[in-house]
């Protein structure tokens, strides 16, 4: 559909929209009011909308929307969660100005809702949030937005963990203004990479924002909202356990439930019909007609999996009363994704970050010999020998040791991220807080390192020494001068803090010339880098 066209909208009912692929869309309000994600759409303003994005343009009392460009899909649906949605929004908006208003001592009284949202893949989780913020702000809070979901990125690009406070509704063509983020580059999209190194940035980044929120009253009060990948099983329901316990969360709302007319084909009632639905959608398979039984299983598969979700939630969230677990219904436009798609739209949004959502960015190429920078790796490194071990135990590599690793052709089409890091040892460092004194009875000493020092006087070990202590495998391990003593039982308080540095930006490699010992790279900006440390994992991307 590329011609002009208007679609008259009544009130409590959405325009869905799926752009093309290879031109962007044009839309504006013509009459009436508007809304894109809660943001009000500006009256007469043509706004330009990027290729392959999937809008939905609500009206609560009723509008007419005009459209300019070439569309794969538009229709009008009636059917909607946003009453479910402006609900969670008031009561929110409720606890803030609670909160606010609170003059007690007690730091949870003056805490604004910490809101998670959670929900498998395509379930409509970044557009909640974005609903969430957008309405917050126009009732004058600056909400914090956490971005937690390294598989698509909002805040920055994929494979990042960040945040970033919100100060007005967010922009349906740029998105959320990025003066003040802070951003961790975890450098995968995927956190079976590195499960441990995920749970770091999520403990560092609440800390950061703890401290910030102390010395802000304001923003503390405004709270947060918090969007989560869509791996709600195995590793990535204990992530998610993690990141609601990291960042004391006591709002977790569940989508994934079907609203009334998810399709327009088949609606809820449907779905749970006796075997006689599962037949229909069996014979629709054999005959070709495959969208009604698309639709009812994918609709099923998500049905099950926000019960199952919102289930077990409750059940180990029972013991936290200040815990509200609320399930939604996921809106009927959200749009499946298989593998591919996912892809495409990591690609779309890493190059977004260098050429701008309209292509109005212009990034430069630069080129700095190989000893001007040096590459980090974060994870691996040199395993702990097995005698250094406990019986039984097996040695892992360190999940937040930083690796220095040689310039060479295997970084062609990574993208990098800059460190605020000025010394590798500032990338991720660790320190303990532990008595000035422990003695034999505070520790039981499973093995030492008989490689390294015979002596296991503990006392004699730590007197007036510095050293470090990380959980691995279950065990407390101490580590103090290239010794190791594991200990399995701690009756003393010892503090284990790691600090990670966030990134400035990133850069992207375009070609390395081993012979001249030269590497060329994409900036988004001219000049110098802010530091000669990069961090690489696995984010690879291809221009075109």
């Amino acid at each position: 559909m590329a011609s002009s066209r208007q679609f008259k909208l009544a009130k409590e009912s959405e325009l869905r929209v799926e752009v093309g692929p290879d031109m962007p869309l044009r839309i504006r309000l013509f009459s009436g009011t508007a809304e894109i994600f809660g943001t009000e759409l500006p009256p007469s303003n043509w706004l330009s909308i990027s290729p392959r994005s999937k809008i939905a343009v609500f009206t609560w009392n009723g509008a007419t929307i005009e459209l300019d460009g070439v569309s794969e899909v538009e229709y009008v649906a009636d059917e909607t969660p946003m009453v479910s949605y402006v609900n969670v929004h008031a009561i929110l908006d409720a606890r803030r100005a609670q909160a606010k208003a609170s003059h007690s001592n007690n730091v949870d009284s003056l805490q604004g809702p910490r809101v998670i949202v959670v929900g498998p893949t395509d379930s409509g989780k970044s557009s909640l949030c974005k609903m969430l913020l957008s309405w917050a702000c126009k009732q004058g809070w600056k909400p914090t937005y956490v971005d937690l979901d390294i598989g698509q990125g909002y805040i920055t690009i994929p494979g990042c963990i960040a945040a970033t406070p919100v100060e007005m509704p967010i922009d349906a063509v740029e998105g959320i203004p990025l003066e003040m983020p802070i951003v961790y580059f975890y450098g995968h999209t995927s956190p079976t990479a590195n499960g441990d190194l995920y749970k770091v940035f999520v403990k560092e980044l609440a800390r950061t924002l703890e401290r910030q929120f102390s010395g802000n009253a304001e923003a503390r009060a405004a709270g947060m909202v918090i969007n989560t990948m869509g791996w709600v099983e195995g590793l990535g329901y204990e992530l998610l356990l993690n990141a609601i316990d990291t960042f004391n969360c006591d709002v977790v709302l569940v989508l994934g439930q079907l609203n009334v007319d998810i399709t327009g084909l088949i609606d809820f009632q449907f779905l749970l019909c006796k075997s006689a639905s599962i037949h229909f959608c069996l014979a629709d398979i054999v005959l070709g007609t495959c969208q009604r039984a698309f639709a009812f299983l994918i609709g099923l598969l998500l049905y099950c999996l926000q019960e199952k979700l919102c289930s077990m939630l409750k059940e180990v969230l029972k013991t936290k009363p200040k815990v509200d677990v609320v399930k939604l219904h996921k809106s009927g436009g959200i749009v499946m994704r298989n593998q591919k798609v996912r892809q495409k739209a990591r690609s779309l949004k890493i190059r977004e970050y260098f050429y701008g959502p309209i292509n109005d960015l212009s990034p430069h190429s630069n080129i700095v010999n190989f000893s001007d920078i040096s590459v980090y790796r974060i994870g691996g490194g040199p395993q702990a020998p097995r005698s250094a071990l406990p019986i039984g135990a097996e040695p892992v590599a360190d999940p937040t040791r930083v690796v220095a690793i040689n310039i060479n052709r295997d970084l062609l089409h990574l993208v990098l991220a800059v460190s605020y890091a000025k010394e590798p040892d500032q990338i991720i460092s660790s320190y303990t807080n532990y008595p000035s004194s422990l003695s034999d009875e505070h520790v039981i000493v499973l093995s030492v390192d008989p490689q390294q020092q015979q002596d296991t006087s503990l006392p004699r070990l730590l007197e007036g020494r510095g050293g470090f202590i990380k959980d691995r495998m279950g065990v407390m391990v101490l580590a103090d001068l290239g010794v190791s003593i594991y200990a399995s039982k701690l009756a003393c308080a010892i503090d284990i803090f790691v600090h990670c540095s966030n990134v400035a930006g990133y850069i992207y490699v375009t070609d390395i010339d081993v012979v001249r010992k030269k590497i060329t790279y994409l900036a988004p900006c001219p000049g110098e880098l802010p530091s000669k440390l990069l961090i690489v994992g696995t984010l690879t991307w291809l221009e075109g």
